[in-house]
């Protein structure tokens, strides 16, 4: 079966359980998420002993937001629709991702997922050499990007195919915005003369974005470019740490197949998909490692599929 015969086949009341959204579950997981980081900031922030062992894991904590993102810009963190556009908004900005240009991004990769000619994130290819994997894992081109993205959509041009013109206008004002309160912050400390936000945001956030380009990598790399979401999109079986981190989604081709699930529903719709799930693998560690022992040094490795 493919995704669409899976949810095709679903009873109503199995489709009105797996989609029913929830401002309790949603305020829980987001009031824990950003606790756990305000508690990692604090402990840098206040220099306590051993503050600089938490860098890395404060890193991961914020990078991560990018997840958070990722479901606010499908309405299923809250059943109440206000409270996903700002805590989206808000993980944008500490992560340098606006959210509505994001939105529209995000929704072109579902409408097609893996298809070399339409879906936007196939526009920066994957790493094909172990050269290019390590500039990739570095996350420097992330940043480069993003900058370059937030940049261009300040300066109002904002032609991508994927945003129609209704959301232009917002997406612009949005890049300016977000690049005011980046100038607000940046000389702001620069007047207190202090390294704070150096420490517990520039510095995290960089040391945090190569574990999450080793995550995402794993979503759809090396996976075939077909039709079926079960196939084009990996399922990565990993431990609850990891899947309360982001936000459930290593059930990534669950996410795909039925996009309305929420985030606490998809270990649930999992058990009407595991059977036909055609990309598994236990463990990210496991995945890069297959991913690099594939390519070479110099040259693009052979195609697998």
């Amino acid at each position: 079966m493919d995704h669409r015969q899976i949810v095709a086949a679903l009873s109503p009341e199995d489709r009105l359980a797996l989609t029913a959204l929830s401002d309790r579950q949603g305020s829980i997981a987001v009031a824990i998420h950003f606790a756990v980081l305000a508690l990692t900031a604090a402990a840098i922030g206040l220099g306590l002993p051993g503050w600089w062992a938490l860098l890395v894991p404060h890193g991961v904590l914020l990078i991560f937001l990018f997840t958070l993102l990722h479901e606010t810009v499908h309405w299923t963190v809250f059943r109440t629709q206000w409270p996903n556009r700002w805590v989206g908004a808000l993980c944008g900005l500490l992560i340098m991702v606006p959210a509505v240009w994001f939105r529209y991004f995000h929704l072109a990769h579902h409408r097609h997922t893996h298809d070399p000619a339409n879906d936007p994130e196939l526009a920066t290819p994957k790493p094909v050499t172990r050269r290019a994997y390590l500039w990739h894992v570095s996350g420097l081109p992330t940043w480069w990007s993003q900058a370059a993205s937030l940049a261009r959509n300040a300066a109002g041009r904002v032609d991508y195919p994927y945003l129609p013109d209704k959301a232009k206008p917002r997406a612009v004002a949005e890049a300016r915005v977000t690049l005011a309160l980046y100038a607000v912050a940046i000389a702001a400390s620069v007047a207190a003369g202090s390294t704070l936000l150096l420490w517990v945001w520039v510095i995290p956030a960089l040391l945090g974005q190569p574990f999450l380009r080793l995550y995402l990598l794993a979503e759809h790399g090396r996976c075939p470019h077909v039709a079926n979401m079960l196939e084009n999109t990996r399922t990565t079986f990993t431990n609850r740490v990891v899947r309360w981190l982001a936000w459930n989604m290593p059930y990534h081709a669950e996410h795909h197949a039925y996009p309305a699930v929420p985030f606490h529903k998809l270990p649930e719709f999992h058990h009407h998909t595991q059977a036909h799930l055609k990309e598994t693998v236990n463990g990210y560690a496991r995945f890069n490692r297959g991913y690099v022992s594939a390519l070479s040094a110099d040259a693009p490795a052979a195609p697998t599929k």
